[in-house]
């Protein structure tokens, strides 16, 4: 498979409701973090990517999507290495997304803060950042860079930034498919990650079992 599609935006921008869109339409297997933790054997390969030795091939070989981390930090050379796909990249007002990701995503003793095994995958995509997870101008600042790089590098033709809320309409319509007749999806909010997280005990197995419920 190659990928179709290649999801540019930050975690917590609404990535889990996307990754079932487009599941819905016809874009799917869509990569999502949540296939880290389904599939432990990724980690190596996520590794090597943080190494400068991607197999993207291999990585993405039952996919024909992706979005969220931590592939949406590998934006560019994904959309390089399929020069066919679309680019995809969710945002949302950057201090609501940067109040998001202090109650889940970096929360203080969230997974990716916690030493453990995981560690040297999380590194490959947050090094940069990981000093200053809790720096609201830093972070709402990066956010912003982020979004300005995309829109720089791809061609207008090949991307749609996405804010989270616009419903199927404009992502059906850059994809060329109708629209479903059932609401756009809503999921993993933030009380509803928090819940994941109580309830797993940070155990990504287990994160993974509680999206298959």
């Amino acid at each position: 498979m190659a990928l179709k599609v290649v999801g540019s935006g930050l975690g917590r921008t609404g990535t889990k409701s996307l990754q079932t869109a487009l599941n819905r339409l016809g874009f799917g297997p869509c990569y999502h973090m949540i296939e880290v933790f389904s599939h432990p054997e990724h980690i190596p390969l996520w590794i090597e990517v943080g190494a400068g030795r991607p197999d993207w091939d291999a990585l993405f070989a039952d996919y024909h999507s992706m979005v969220d981390y931590p592939g949406a930090y590998y934006w560019r050379e994904l959309a390089e290495h399929y020069p066919d796909s679309k680019v995809l990249h969710s945002v949302r007002d950057p201090d609501a997304w940067f109040d998001s990701t202090q109650a889940t995503i970096f929360a203080p003793g969230a997974m990716t803060s916690m030493p453990g095994p995981m560690q040297p995958f999380f590194s490959t995509f947050m090094a940069e950042i990981r000093e200053r997870l809790h720096d609201r101008a830093f972070m709402t600042e990066y956010f912003r860079r982020h979004t300005e790089a995309v829109k720089a590098a791809i061609p207008p033709e090949r991307l749609l930034v996405y804010e989270s809320g616009q419903g199927w309409g404009p992502l059906c319509a850059f994809l060329g498919v109708p629209v479903p007749d059932e609401p756009y999806p809503s999921e993993n909010s933030r009380s509803e990650f928090i819940g994941r997280m109580a309830a797993s005990g940070g155990d990504p197995s287990k994160i993974a079992q509680s999206f298959r419920k």
